[in-house]
């Protein structure tokens, strides 16, 4: 009987096991669908205002607009991409006169890495960032980033926006 209950044992921590590595690495664009609608929040120069459209095909669509004194401080664009690997974010900031900071044919990527219900955390392809997109109550989407500290990822809000009706 002993042996029986290691046995079910085993195979519940296998197969625990085996989705947790199944949903790593993994994903699709459902994960960042709650992101869609138009946000808007504040930011250290000023008001950010952002909208995603709903996932289409192989790509999620989003643009962010940062002002400071009633003009335009950055742009920036964001496709989450549908890969084999999972969704990838490329990001590209434009100074105003839609100036690319990036080099032309150059975005910032980031891959996926895990998804929660309303939350996915994505990773700089150099390692050096993570960034979590959640929403927080019906009406509420936070961006926070993160960076390596002391062994461990420690986050913080880098925008926190609130729905438009």
């Amino acid at each position: 009987m002993k042996n029986y209950y290691l046995l079910v044992l085993f195979l519940v921590c296998s197969l625990t096991v085996t989705n947790s590595q199944a949903q790593m690495g993994k994903g699709s664009l459902a994960d960042v669908s709650f992101m869609e609608g138009r946000w808007l929040g504040t930011f250290t120069g000023g008001p950010i205002e952002a909208a995603w459209i709903a996932p289409v095909g192989d790509n999620l669509t989003g643009f962010m607009r940062m002002m400071k004194d009633n003009k335009v401080s950055m742009y920036e664009m964001l496709i989450f991409e549908q890969t084999e690997q999972g969704p990838v974010v490329l990001v590209k900031h434009f100074k105003p006169g839609l100036i690319g900071q990036e080099e032309k044919d150059k975005s910032d990527r980031y891959k996926f890495i895990e998804a929660g219900k309303e939350k996915a955390l994505f990773e700089k392809e150099d390692g050096s960032i993570r960034i979590i997109y959640e929403k927080r109550g019906k009406d509420q989407l936070v961006i926070q980033r993160g960076q390596q500290k002391d062994g461990s990822w420690a986050f913080a809000d880098l925008f926190v926006f609130n729905r438009v009706r």
